[in-house]
């Protein structure tokens, strides 16, 4: 944009100083607040420590961003958090410059990578070297506690750890709770991804015409989040028309028609690596919404809006879902797989069963303050020719639930 405010071609104008709000949040109180959180629970299991090479636990623990994507399927950096002691970060050598001083690292070593991309026919070689390195740190800083927690590791580096005396346990149930509860810092970051989601929203709205293809309305929200310094987002959750229903069809093609149902799922993970979900479903301008679509609409809206009022702190998971928003038979059999789920960086715990599920995977738990969660609708009947998605990020305060985006419901489609 230049000094008139004209839109430079081809650059997305900012909604706001993005940099500025981020020079705002204090992000030593927030890296230091994430590290406590983890450690108190690495404690609470009696564990020595944690070796993450899951790169959003990584990103949690020492607000190390490398590679996001590409290192999920291909793991070759990780950062050892012992319960006490100095916070090691395993970098690739040809990436250890892009960090700076970030004082959750102590200390930065190079990585020994043994995936098959990288280490080929020397995996075995390159996975020994591996194994001796953390089974030296656990010696070192675990004495007698040999109860390694470890989140993502190929079959043949546990058996490896296994073979030095590490046991190895499951890491990602601490940090799942630690972290469910946000500190201030976090719900600033929360509410700044949020922010720029619902820009993308919005634009998405005005760029929402026939002949527009699903593929490039999509694109709009993801040109305003990189505009925004976000980072990527997870599921490609848009959709048309008949491809509504059943949920869950990714974007395509599909060129939109006057009238058809658009509904969407964010997914958007923003600025600082903090996650803003929500669900809007739109009829693309040109004709009236028919009266199915205005039932449907305002079915998920009731949905929502009856279920964000049931949360506050206190509350236990069973008796949420015993008391929920009783789904229409009709619409039982499409509904979505999950009445509520948390949010932080990414999807989180917990996730919340209906109590028709709650024998098959729901548990129990408790709502908290400071909770940031997800409440969920689809609804569309099995055979029906469309589907409505709604969703509300939501911050759990001691007085209720906090809407996080402002990005307006559709008022039963009036």
């Amino acid at each position: 944009m230049d000094a008139s405010g004209t839109r430079t071609r081809g650059v997305t104008p900012l909604a706001f100083d993005v940099a500025a709000r981020l020079a705002a949040i204090d992000g030593k109180k927030l890296r230091a607040y994430r590290l406590a959180r983890l450690r108190a629970e690495l404690a609470r299991c009696d564990y020595m420590g944690c070796l993450l090479a899951d790169p959003i636990n990584i990103r949690y623990a020492t607000d190390s961003r490398c590679f996001q994507v590409w290192t999920l399927h291909a793991p070759g950096r990780w950062a050892f958090v012992p319960t006490e002691g100095k916070v090691i970060l395993f970098e690739f050598a040809g990436t250890r410059h892009v960090h700076g001083a970030i004082e959750t690292i102590d200390e930065m070593r190079p990585s020994t990578p043994w995936f098959y991309f990288l280490a080929g026919p020397r995996w075995e070689e390159k996975a020994a070297v591996w194994a001796d390195e953390i089974a030296a740190l656990v010696t070192q800083h675990g004495g007698r506690n040999r109860r390694l927690a470890v989140d993502r590791l190929e079959p043949a580096g546990a058996f490896l750890l296994k073979d030095r005396g590490v046991e190895v346990v499951d890491a990602q149930g601490p940090i799942e709770l630690a972290r469910a509860i946000k500190s201030p810092e976090e719900i600033a970051a929360l509410s700044l991804s949020m922010e720029v989601c619902d820009a993308g929203i919005a634009r998405m709205r005005a760029a929402l015409e026939p002949g527009i293809t699903e593929n490039q309305l999509w694109a709009v929200l993801n040109e305003v989040n990189a505009a925004h310094d976000g980072e990527w987002i997870e599921c490609r959750l848009l959709s048309s028309g008949e491809r509504t229903n059943p949920w869950f069809q990714e974007s395509s093609n599909r060129v939109i028609q006057a009238g058809d149902l658009v509904a969407f799922d964010t997914d958007m993970v923003g600025p600082l690596g903090y996650l803003a979900d929500v669900s809007r479903s739109w009829v693309c301008p040109g004709r009236t919404p028919t009266d199915a679509q205005r039932r449907q609409y305002a079915l998920a809206e009731e949905q929502v809006l009856f279920n964000m009022n049931l949360l506050k702190p206190g509350l236990g998971f069973r008796e949420f879902g015993e008391k929920c928003w009783p789904v229409p038979e009709a619409f039982v059999p499409n509904r979505y797989m999950m009445m509520v789920h948390g949010a932080g960086m990414v999807d989180e715990y917990p996730s919340i069963a209906y109590a028709t599920d709650f024998k098959d995977w729901g548990y129990d738990g408790v709502f908290q303050e400071n909770m940031v969660v997800c409440v969920e609708s689809f609804i569309g009947e099995v055979g029906g020719k469309e589907g409505v998605k709604l969703e509300q990020q939501v911050l759990i305060t001691a007085s209720g639930a906090v809407p996080l985006s402002k990005a307006p419901f559709e008022g039963a489609l009036a």
